[in-house]
């Protein structure tokens, strides 16, 4: 991680519901990465710095990176529509949220932690994707770091 003053590289936030994710630059800048909401990839959006890290917003939250996987997922599970494994994962989460609704009553212990697992391994299947298609803010170490 790079120190910079007051800032520690990587960060994560979530900036009005969106998943936004500040990286170090070779030359020892920063880059900011937000979620597209149309494919999931990522977006450069440099020009959010400021508001993000000096909280000049107001919708700006602070993400460890395991809260900020979850974020990305359930952003993407929500937003995204598709076919294959990733979104076949989606569904289940969703089924086993639907179930707990209907049933009135909030998750059990093992259903949050079956839905933790499933979104920090959609996280990297989705990453692992992006990275190949040649996203430069694909990073799937994120999740295998937590």
């Amino acid at each position: 991680m790079v120190r910079m003053p007051g800032l520690v590289l990587p960060s994560y936030y979530l900036y009005y519901q969106s998943p936004v994710k500040i990286v170090q630059t070779p030359d020892g800048g920063a880059r900011v990465w937000r979620v597209a909401i149309d494919t999931g990839g990522w977006r450069e959006e440099n020009d959010l710095f400021d508001e993000i890290v000096f909280d000049v917003g107001g919708d700006v939250f602070r993400r460890s990176p395991e809260e900020f996987v979850q974020e990305v997922e359930r952003f993407r599970a929500h937003y995204l529509e598709g076919e294959g494994p990733i979104f076949a994962l989606y569904e289940t989460v969703q089924a086993i949220r639907d179930v707990a609704k209907a049933e009135d009553r909030h998750l059990t212990t093992k259903e949050r932690a079956l839905i933790h697992g499933i979104r920090k391994r959609t996280f990297v299947m989705f990453e692992e994707q992006l990275r190949v298609a040649g996203d430069l803010g694909a990073d799937p170490d994120i999740a295998r770091a937590e």
